[in-house]
């Protein structure tokens, strides 16, 4: 059965710094370079490189960058059938600073992400019909994703959401109402919850939270300090991969993408989230969003 993805395609534009700016000051970098991405197509790329029948759901602009990104899902494996280009936007861009720590600092222009609405519902639910599992991000408004939740919660699709950027706003309660998984980072976890999540005490609380606002499952991305899932009756933390981080970008999407395509292959929620750590992993070890999306080999081979 098919993971569906509905959200954003962005053009990663990445500059590398010895060290993130402090605002105000300018820094002379040593490299830029380009790279498709945006969490809906980083993920969308996830899964398909893992081996699963992956459709994109999204819009990208009608400029230069429109279709290469669309090439460039096509030649991850992905189905790009149900995007579309929109001439009235430009695509999504990324202006991603990465130091020589791999830390980064990300500036999100949506372009055509922020006019995807409720015109692009029929394609959603054309591409749900018959899929397992839709994957959900906050790079689009949050009524198509509230929307897109709906129609998934309805046809008994499993939704896994990742809820960044999180909005300051919080959620709405009926999107909490239609997720299986919820999989905020640490940052993300806080600006729900409405206080710090450094540990795995703060990740325990914060998960309680998420799940009373009726969220059914909640997984906790701390990145080099594992993972902390808590659903109903059970918590379990997973520890991290040890591994060398080149560049962090996307890890997250990684993690998305792996988890995904491990419940899609009737995996247990535990080995799915340990396939998650694996391909985060993997991810932070290369350059760039979606060309540092792990492939199926390598991923099996760091379970083992």
């Amino acid at each position: 059965m098919s993971i569906i993805v509905f959200g954003s395609i962005n053009m990663d534009l990445v500059a590398r710094t010895p060290r993130l700016p402090a605002p105000g000051e300018t820094l002379t970098g040593y490299a830029f370079q380009t790279f498709p991405g945006g969490k809906g197509a980083n993920q969308a790329v996830a899964c398909a490189r893992l081996g699963a029948p992956t459709f994109m759901v999204g819009r990208v602009g009608g400029d230069v960058f429109g279709g290469t990104l669309k090439s460039e899902l096509k030649a991850a494996g992905v189905d790009e059938t149900f995007v579309v280009e929109d001439n009235e936007a430009s695509s999504g861009v990324a202006v991603i600073a990465v130091d020589d720590s791999a830390e980064n600092i990300i500036i999100v222009i949506p372009g055509a992400n922020g006019r995807v609405g409720k015109e692009d519902l029929p394609r959603l639910e054309e591409a749900l019909e018959g899929a397992r599992i839709l994957l959900l991000q906050l790079e689009i408004p949050l009524d198509a994703v509230a929307a897109a939740a709906k129609a998934a919660r309805e046809k008994g699709v499993t939704v896994i959401l990742d809820p960044a950027p999180a909005p300051a706003a919080g959620l709405p309660d009926e999107l909490y109402g239609c997720v299986d998984i919820i999989t905020p980072n640490e940052t993300e976890a806080a600006a729900l919850v409405g206080f710090p999540v450094d540990d795995r005490v703060d990740a325990e609380k914060a998960a309680q939270v998420l799940l009373e606002k009726g969220a059914r499952r909640v997984v906790i991305k701390m990145g080099g300090k594992g993972a902390y899932s808590a659903g109903a009756e059970e918590e379990v933390f997973y520890p991290a991969i040890k591994v060398t981080p080149v560049d962090t970008v996307a890890a997250g999407d990684a993690f998305n993408g792996a988890m995904a395509v491990a419940l899609s292959e009737g995996l247990s929620i535990e080995d799915a989230i340990k396939w998650g750590t694996a391909g985060g992993a993997l991810a932070v070890t290369k350059e760039g969003a979606q060309p540092a999306m792990p492939e199926r080999d390598e991923l099996l081979a760091l379970l083992k």
